[in-house]
């Protein structure tokens, strides 16, 4: 098999907010917006790769989706243990200087993991949790 990882998602509870941490902070452009309101699916990637996406989805949209669950997930957001996206970069100073005067949550500085990899952490503006990889 021949696989790539196209799109990966994200919940967000403030589209507007995602929309400005994801292109703003992190430089993704944005490649659709769709929706109105707090309902909004918003697709960013990293500019120059048409190829990796990741969606920004209000959480529970799903008609599935139970009262109960959504109140789990809306607490799991709130904790910041619901959503986790692992990033890279070549230059991890310079990117973690970038998001931490953008004034957001810091989970971790960056630092040498004792399983080799450098890495720092932060959250989005839904609770997300955000690493980034030093590439090397």
């Amino acid at each position: 098999m021949d696989l790539t990882i196209h799109t990966s998602s994200l919940p967000h509870d403030d589209p507007d907010a995602a929309l400005a941490f994801y292109r703003d902070v992190l430089g993704f452009e944005v490649r659709s917006d769709v929706g109105q309101g707090r309902s909004r699916w918003i697709t960013v990637g990293p500019v120059g790769r048409p190829g990796t996406s990741l969606l920004l989805a209000p959480p529970a949209a799903d008609p599935g989706v139970t009262e109960d669950e959504r109140r789990t997930i809306t607490e799991m957001m709130a904790k910041g243990t619901y959503g986790w996206i692992l990033l890279a970069t070549p230059d991890l100073d310079a990117t973690f200087d970038k998001v931490q005067a953008a004034d957001v949550e810091v989970v971790q500085e960056p630092m040498l993991q004792p399983y080799g990899v450098r890495d720092c952490a932060f959250r989005d503006p839904a609770g997300n949790l955000v690493r980034v990889r030093e590439l090397r």
